[in-house]
């Protein structure tokens, strides 16, 4: 659990969602990117041109050197930013892992707003929850907020079913944040489309410690919290032992589906530190800088 938010959101302003292609948007954003532009970053200076404006001639070079050179500034670019929060009835069937969905997804709200990128954000699958669209810092403290206050709705069908691929349209960087807990089949599909659309992905699989690691034993009746199927067992030493090693097949399977398409995966926890995972896993793979 997050605490106290104005410490915790401070930090959070060290960090800048990474992406492979840079796009120019239509506005200007706090992103200085190595094309030149008319930020206030300086890069270097060039000889002038017919053609170029005089009033980037920087007159004390001529001074001293009785020639015409022109001040090259940094380009500032916006990024254009979807995060995908899965609502389905398995991720919010646990507490703890529905709470640190949430606040992963408030965290990458909040960067990518603080870089006055472009940003919409989307709970899949519950009901009443819409697309938020925001651009500018001054709304970074706000959704953050709103994000981690998202309360636990009844959902019908799958992440995968519900994924709105609709709202892809001139967007260029997709975090979504999902247990994966479905078939393989279904994944792939979606990523499919999301590599149709030329988005560049970085997929958080999240799982409880008790999904990776049961403390239940015996004779049990078990509840699909989506299908609302359910199956007798007996649950034994050997029954778990197999129980881990298809959950392990299936992670495995997941980041090979997301290599696949060229898309970055993470693993993490319910119980893993969101500043830890921002500063070594997401760092590593390139996802902040």
């Amino acid at each position: 659990m997050i605490p106290a938010v104005n410490p915790f959101v401070s930090k959070l302003q060290m960090f800048k969602l990474s992406a492979k292609v840079r796009r120019r948007g239509i506005h200007k954003g706090g992103r200085v990117t190595n094309k030149f532009g008319s930020s206030l970053e300086f890069s270097d200076f060039r000889l002038y041109q017919p053609g170029d404006d005089i009033r980037h001639i920087d007159w004390n070079l001529y001074g001293r050197t009785q020639k015409h050179y022109i001040k090259r500034f940094l380009d500032e670019q916006e990024m254009s930013v979807s995060v995908f929060l899965d609502g389905s009835q398995s991720m919010q069937v646990i507490g703890s892992k529905w709470q640190k969905a949430k606040e992963l997804a408030a965290v990458f709200s909040y960067i990518a707003l603080a870089a006055d990128d472009r940003l919409s954000f989307s709970p899949v699958t519950l009901e009443t929850s819409k697309q938020v669209k925001r651009k500018g810092a001054v709304y970074g403290k706000q959704l953050f907020l709103e994000v981690l206050q998202l309360k636990e709705k009844e959902s019908n069908g799958t992440f995968t079913e519900n994924f709105p691929t609709q709202l892809l349209k001139h967007n260029q960087l997709v975090i979504i944040i999902s247990d994966g807990l479905e078939e393989l089949e279904s994944f792939a599909a979606l990523f499919h489309k999301l590599a149709a659309a030329k988005q560049e992905v970085r997929f958080i699989q999240l799982l409880s410690k008790q999904e990776l690691e049961p403390s239940i034993s015996g004779d049990v009746k078990l509840i699909d919290s989506e299908t609302k199927e359910s199956v007798n067992l007996t649950l034994n030493n050997s029954t778990l032992a197999n129980y881990r090693q298809r959950v392990s097949r299936h992670c495995k399977q997941l980041e090979h589906l997301c290599r696949r398409y060229g898309f970055t995966y993470l693993f993490t926890t319910d119980e893993s530190d969101v500043l830890q995972f921002l500063l070594h896993d997401c760092k590593a793979k390139k996802v902040v800088y």
